[in-house]
């Protein structure tokens, strides 16, 4: 008889990668990577909200009126809008257009990782413009400054549901000019609807208006104008942007798991 070799048991296999360290990962990468080139776009994104502002001026009174928090309020927001609709809109259709996503495919990190990290790392820069814009716009108008803290809340919120929209814009089109198109207009939709005041506009531009993501946190914001604001109403549009934000970064998570597949 011949005797019988023992083969030696495989060994196990490594646990999959978790989603909070690869975000951090991701988020740190892309953070390092984005802060010298995206602060002149920055300055440009808060440059022209204070532009907007000084121009909606002259055709809108100060004081505590409707359309004076309609436009502090929506200008403010839109240095989000241009940030995270339009710059990321590129960033991803760029990425897919020279093989990027190649290399974020052969990484042991999930896919919603390096859309979360990408656009949580986009939507940082926003912040101290969207702060600077709110604070001068409210003095512009005279406007109380004692709320402006909501932002805080806003800007994440309104940032993740527009940051999934430009994700996915860059990664679902075809070619790089084409997310370059799709952003630049998607911004424009923010900065036409969510600048202007709602009570002026005919009512099936309101209805577009509301299918905006960033409609409802212009309108928290506005919100936190009045003297005594019903906080129970700037929640409900906050509660709004993140139920959106979850479907939109869900849709560029599968956006980009589609693109990941089909460019190979």
């Amino acid at each position: 008889m011949t005797p019988t070799t023992s083969v030696p048991a495989a060994a196990p296999l490594a646990p999959g990668p978790r989603l909070l360290p690869a975000l951090g990962a991701v988020y740190r990468a892309q953070l390092s990577r984005a802060r010298v080139a995206r602060i002149p776009l920055l300055f440009v994104a808060t440059f022209q909200s204070l532009g907007i502002m000084v121009m909606m001026r002259g055709v809108v009174d100060s004081g505590d009126n409707p359309s004076a928090r309609a436009v502090v309020a929506g200008s403010s927001v839109l240095v989000v809008a241009f940030v995270a609709l339009n710059l990321l809109a590129q960033y991803f259709g760029r990425l897919r257009a020279t093989g990027g996503l190649d290399h974020y495919a052969t990484l042991p990190v999930p896919p919603a990782a390096v859309v979360l990290g990408a656009a949580g790392a986009y939507a940082s820069f926003t912040l101290p413009g969207t702060l600077l814009t709110a604070a001068v716009g409210a003095g512009l108008f005279g406007l109380p400054w004692a709320n402006l803290w909501v932002l805080l809340a806003v800007v994440p919120l309104a940032g993740a549901a527009l940051s999934g929209l430009g994700a996915a814009c860059g990664l679902l089109a075809p070619r790089q000019e084409i997310a370059t198109l799709l952003g630049q207009l998607g911004m424009s939709a923010a900065l036409l609807l969510g600048v202007l005041p709602a009570g002026r506009m005919p009512e099936p531009i309101r209805l577009l208006r509301d299918l905006l993501p960033s409609t409802y946190g212009v309108e928290a914001f506005a919100r936190t104008f009045d003297p005594a604001p019903a906080w129970s109403a700037v929640g409900g549009d906050l509660a709004v942007c993140a139920a959106v934000g979850v479907v939109s970064l869900s849709l560029a998570t599968w956006a980009f798991r589609r693109a990941a597949v089909a460019d190979r």
